[in-house]
């Protein structure tokens, strides 16, 4: 029982592989991206031990829990319980935050029912969740919502000229029959020219009866303000309306802080309740770690337990190097990397062993100093008794492995094979690209571009800032380095475009896009490949689209089944009746080159520059390839895209020009070291053209191959916000202060 036996694993690109994993280690998997190692460790050996924990549960929960498919494999033996920890961001509405996914507030709150002053309820109340906590106003989100009237109303109309600019206010729209027909407005007049009476009927006035309305106004019907009109239908909570007209409510809506709790989201009974000087609201807006300096101060042994317990958490929040982050904010704006390092926290406060962790990627997001916490803290689970496997591509994350899996050797099919299976010192010795990377010496870039420029920043202080003044070069890659929460976005992402705002700003964020919105969608293509099938078929191209008649009739096209489970998260699972694909069936007798549109859809990027002859086609996967993005699949959904895979894409958009700012945060995320390279080559082909580059990275390959370099530190949060180092990189090995120049020492040696 000492090891998984895994034999013959065929999910997805997997060739029929067998392997016996050790336990009680720390198994590293390896290889470039689309290689199979997420195929093998989550969609195999995950998905099967979980789905083998559910099968355990009652009917009723199973019913609730998410369904994991059979894993397309032989046989998988000695499986432990596993706790899975991705980087699916952690998402949640306006009412998750920090503090109740790393379970810290709970602890708070009853901090507060005991020891704070005067007494105001028990520890439910003290929730912004809680109708006995929350603030009236704004129900405990810390918002309100406002109409604008400026987006909504064009005074240069009359009413009956379309004044009001809102669906089914338009003429000939129903609403606007209670305003035109009400009696009180001359339908032909001005915006205007309106009195100010006229404006407080039109737009305040509460619901009554009119006194002389139109021979045509309904007999029970009553008037009623634009502005409640619109509150009541669209802005309220329980409004069903308001989801089909979410476009045009973001045009005339804005959100503003609440002005009864400003923001802080509790009544004024609860906020009364204080503990040394400070309310529970003023406790979650402090950093973690200065929370933990304030709960450290408290000197009570009656509460001692609950005084310890909430240290400990927030201890944890440290060590894991998210410090700098607050509890009051919402889980929706954390980064994949920050999301799977709150998962990780909750599991080190539990005393379970034997049981199997699986990481994905814990380095993302990560300086190599805040990474050495990370390291230390996987080392303490599999220490416990524990058995740890983790998908990677940093070096210093490989290098602690018991055991190193390499797959590969290339992605989609001509990955699926295990390359390599060893020690980390033995890696170098192997075929495989992850072992001709550690096998070459990492170099230094010597001779560095001269600025054409400079971008000068002065006396920036948003944020965790220290008054920092900079100037970054023009005409030349800059990379701006430094520990998770040291400032580096904040100066670059928000400072800069403040002084020059035609910056172009390359996120990992979500493109703008919908649920049928597919790679194709994204490169504009998918016009060309549905008429290449009609014309070859001599039918509709319509038929060879999944958002017309092509469409799977059970799923509407998208291939997938959503099943509600109302207060829980929904279930998806693949369309039973077209396997997934989102085509109807019948569709898939018509084939192009003897492929199916399916088939076609199923294409990686790099298997599809093959296929395809057309030049229309053929120019689009060009960048792709250089960017190192071969494996994605033509038909793979938006939504489904790593944050790496999405700032890459968006890469390929923005260089239709030259002669631009372009900042970029974190390409490296989730690239093989191998493909780190042709990132580099792609961006000196960048700053070849005229660009700038302002690129903020962790990865010391990039660190070390930057033209200039600008380190923000030396710690997180308050400890952060001023420039530790600006100078080349061959400057940088001789700075006794910077913590990256720490690392890269290490690095190139």
């Amino acid at each position: 029982m000492e090891n998984i036996e895994i034999t013959n694993a065929r999910q997805n690109n997997l060739k029929n592989i067998s392997i016996k994993i050790p336990k009680h280690r720390i198994v590293v998997f390896t290889g470039v991206s689309g290689s199979g190692k997420s195929s093998l460790v989550f969609e195999t050996i995950g998905a099967e031990a979980q789905r083998q924990i559910n099968e355990t549960q009652n009917s009723f929960i199973r019913n609730r829990l998410q369904h994991y498919g059979v894993p397309d494999v032989d046989k998988i033996e000695n499986l432990n319980v596993p706790i899975i920890i991705n980087q699916k961001r952690l998402g949640g509405n306006a009412r998750s935050t920090v503090g109740t996914a790393a379970d810290v507030s709970a602890s708070l709150r009853l901090l507060f029912s005991r020891m704070g002053e005067p007494f105001v309820g028990y520890s439910n109340v003290f929730s912004f969740n809680n109708p006995q906590g929350m603030c009236p106003e704004c129900e405990g989100l810390g918002f309100v919502q406002a109409l604008n009237i400026n987006t909504l109303i064009d005074k240069s109309k009359s009413l009956q000229e379309g004044a009001i600019r809102f669906p089914t206010f338009q003429p000939g729209g129903w609403r606007l029959t209670r305003y035109t027909l009400s009696g009180y407005f001359d339908n032909d007049k001005k915006l205007e020219d309106f009195s100010e009476k006229e404006w407080e009927m039109l737009l305040h006035s509460p619901e009554h009866k009119p006194k002389h309305p139109h021979k045509d106004w309904g007999k029970t019907v009553r008037y009623e303000g634009i502005i409640p009109r619109i509150e009541k239908a669209f802005l309220k909570k329980d409004s069903k309306e308001n989801i089909t007209r979410k476009d045009a409510l973001n045009h005339i809506v804005i959100t503003k802080i609440c002005p009864v709790c400003q923001g802080k989201r509790l009544n004024e009974k609860i906020l009364s309740c204080k503990i040394k000087e400070k309310n529970i609201a003023d406790c979650a807006a402090l950093s973690v770690d200065e929370l933990l300096e304030f709960i450290s101060s408290l000197d009570s042994q009656t509460y001692e337990v609950i005084i310890n317990e909430l240290s400990a958490k927030l201890q944890n929040m440290i060590t894991i190097g998210l410090q700098y982050l607050t509890l009051d904010r919402n889980t929706n704006t954390l980064s994949g990397g920050e999301s799977q390092r709150i998962k990780m926290v909750r599991s080190l406060g539990n005393s379970l062993v034997d049981l199997l962790y699986i990481f994905d990627e814990p380095s993302i997001g990560l300086h190599p100093k805040d990474l050495q916490n990370i390291i230390s803290i996987i080392q303490q689970i599999r220490d416990k008794g524990n058995s740890v496997l983790i998908v990677e591509h940093d070096p210093d994350l490989i290098a602690i492995a018991d055991r190193v899996v390499d797959i590969g050797p290339g992605s989609g099919r001509n990955g699926g094979e295990v390359v390599y299976e060893g020690t980390f010192k033995h890696l170098k010795t192997s075929k495989g690209k992850t072992g001709s990377y550690f096998a070459k010496k990492p170099t230094l870039k010597r001779g560095f571009r001269k600025p054409a420029g400079y971008l000068e920043i002065r006396n920036a202080n948003l944020y965790n800032l220290k008054n920092i003044s900079v100037n970054i070069p023009t005409g030349l890659m800059t990379v701006v380095t430094g520990v998770a929460g040291s400032g580096k976005s904040t100066l670059i992402n928000r400072v800069l475009p403040e002084f020059y705002p035609n910056v172009t700003i390359i996120d990992q964020s979500l493109f703008a896009a919908s649920t049928r919105s597919n790679l194709l969608t994204y490169l504009g293509i998918s016009d060309i490949i549905r008429k290449l099938f009609a014309q070859t078929n001599h039918v509709s191209e319509k038929l060879f689209s999944r958002n017309s008649d092509g469409a799977c009739l059970n799923c509407k096209g998208l291939g997938v089944e959503r099943i509600d489970l109302a207060f829980m998260d929904d279930i998806e699972q693949p369309c039973e009746v077209c396997g997934g694909s989102g085509f109807n069936p019948d569709v898939l007798q018509y084939k192009y080159k003897e492929k199916t549109i399916a088939e076609v859809m199923d294409l990686t990027v790099s298997e599809a520059a093959h296929f395809f002859t057309e030049e229309s086609v053929l120019k689009n996967f060009d960048l792709l390839l250089q960017l190192g993005l071969d494996y994605l699949m033509l038909g793979q959904r938006l939504d489904s895209f790593s944050g790496g895979e999405r700032q890459r894409l968006k890469l390929t958009k923005e260089l239709k020009n030259t002669d631009q700012i372009i900042i970029l945060d974190e390409p490296s995320t989730g690239l093989h070291p191998s493909d780190t390279q042709k990132l580099l080559t792609f961006f000196n082909h960048l700053v070849h053209q005229g660009n700038t580059l302002i690129v903020i990275e962790h990865n010391l390959d990039i660190i070390a191959q930057a033209d200039w370099i600008i380190d923000i530190g030396p710690g997180a949060g308050k400890y952060g916000g001023k420039i530790v180092f600006e100078g080349t990189p061959e400057d940088l090995l001789k700075d006794k202060k910077s913590y990256t120049a720490e690392f890269l020492i290490k690095h190139i040696q």
